[in-house]
Formats: C-alpha cells, structure tokens, sequence
C-alpha cells in the first residue's frame, strides 16, 4: 500500500512538472519579452531584460487612440453575439431532433451531422453575404462565427437533451403547457448547467477562431493588432496583446464559474 501511495505522489509531481513546463513556462517568456525593449525584445529568449520596460504597457493600451479599446470591444461583441445565437438555436433544434423520430427529422440530423464534416467554402460566403448586404458588417461576421458551430452545438445538445427525463414533460403537459411553453419553463432550464459548460467551450472556440480571423483579414480587432504589431517587428507589443487575450479568456472563465455556482445550486453534488 505504502509502495502504491508512493508512485501515485510520484506521478502527481511528475504530473504538476510537466504541466508547468506546458503552461508556464510560454506565459513567462511572453511576460519577460513583452517588458523589453524593441532590440531585446526581437531575440526571443527567456533572459531578463537589461532594463524592465513597464512604460510598454501604458504604450500598448494607448496606441493608436486607445485602439485597443475598440478591438476589445469588437471582439467582446462578435464572441457573446455568436454564443447567444448558438445557445438559442442550438438549444431548440437539438430538443426538436432528440424529441422526435420522422423521416424529416431524420434528414435535417444527416444534414446536420455532415456540417461537421464540410469545410467552410470562404468564397461562396462572401458572395451570398454580398447578396445580403452584410458583408464587412458586424451582424454577418456573428452569423459566420455561428454558422461554423451550430452542427457541433447540435450534435451536443442533442445528446444531452436525452438525458432530460421524459416525465417532466408528461407532468407539465398535464398541468397544461403548451409544447412553446414547456420548452421555456421546464426544457431550458433543465439546460443550464450545459449552457454553462457549452458556454465554457464556445467561449475559448469562438474567441480562437475570432482572433485566427481579425489576424488574417480584418480592419479592426485584437488579432489586427497582432498582426499589425509582427509586420513592424513591434514584439513586446504583440506579446502584451496575446497577454491580454489570455487575460480576457480567464476573465470570462471565472465570469462563467461564478454564474454556475449561483443558477446551478440546486444541482446534485458529485463527488
């Protein structure tokens, strides 16, 4: 037994070594470069710097007229646009797939399933949002944004509405639901400790993909700033703005345990 404890608080400390070498050590070596200055700063070592330059953070949050300002709001708006529409409709047509066995039902899950399989063609979106007239705007990026995960937000909450008793719709239908009213007040917040944790995964998805996006072809953004930060060798600069991000992401992350905690308390506790 002793022999046993004794490999499992090995693998433990072998388990916390590896994951500080994983996670740390890339956070420290973006904080140590970021406070340098432009010439240590481009040699991407983990040296200290010769003189901590903390002024880059005042000139980082100042640039351009406080640009980061704005390229924090957009990506705040296109990150909660994109959730909220996935939670809403992927919530419903996941209730409505579980819920029934037709052959129409059947089609749209085929349909849905090889969502996960196609890539995205860039091409024909951008011609159909031209068509739309949302093109460059924020309301289509958010629809993009949502398009790319709605199959996967479905396939999960499908799986997950299956674990919703059948009962408690029997017991509201007898009490007198209507189907519109039952999926609000019983469906849908039986729901929400998977919101939460769908939310934890959208969150860290749509963000990635937000900032992949604003790096490659945006006029506004974090990702822009990235970009625009590496193109003038600006490093220091571009470590705070991925810093930043990090920041942003655990930020949200705490936002969303909290609300857990309090819309979750009468879940059972497992331990």
């Amino acid at each position: 037994m002793k022999k046993k404890k004794r490999l499992t608080l090995l693998g433990d400390i072998l388990g916390c070594i590896f994951g500080i070498l994983i996670f740390a050590v890339p956070f420290v070596f973006m904080f140590v470069n970021s406070l340098k200055d432009r010439r240590e700063a481009n040699l991407l070592n983990l040296s200290l710097p010769a003189e901590w330059m903390w002024e880059n953070f005042k000139e980082v949050i100042s640039a351009n007229n406080y640009q980061i300002l704005t390229a924090f709001k957009n990506s705040i708006i296109l990150t909660a646009g994109s959730l909220i529409m996935l939670i809403f409709a992927g919530s419903m047509a996941g209730y409505v797939l579980q819920r029934r066995s037709d052959r129409t039902t059947r089609t749209v899950d085929t349909i849905v399933m090889t969502g996960l399989m196609i890539p995205p063609a860039i091409l024909p979106t951008i011609w159909v949002m031209q068509g739309l007239h949302i093109y460059k705007t924020m309301f289509g990026m958010i629809l993009v944004e949502t398009a790319l995960q709605i199959p996967f937000t479905i396939m999960l909450y499908k799986g997950f509405m299956n674990t919703i008793p059948v009962e408690l719709e029997e017991a509201g239908y007898i009490d007198g639901c209507t189907r519109g009213r039952m999926f609000v007040k019983v469906i849908f917040p039986a729901t929400t400790p998977f919101i939460l944790t769908a939310v934890r995964l959208g969150i860290s998805v749509a963000l990635t993909t937000l900032i992949a996006a604003e790096t490659t072809g945006a006029t506004a953004g974090l990702g822009m700033r990235i970009r625009s930060l590496a193109n003038s060798f600006e490093t220091a600069g571009m470590l705070m703005y991925i810093i930043i991000i990090g920041i942003i992401g655990l930020v949200m992350e705490k936002i969303i345990k909290f609300l857990e905690g309090r819309l979750t308390g009468w879940q059972e506790k497992r331990e």
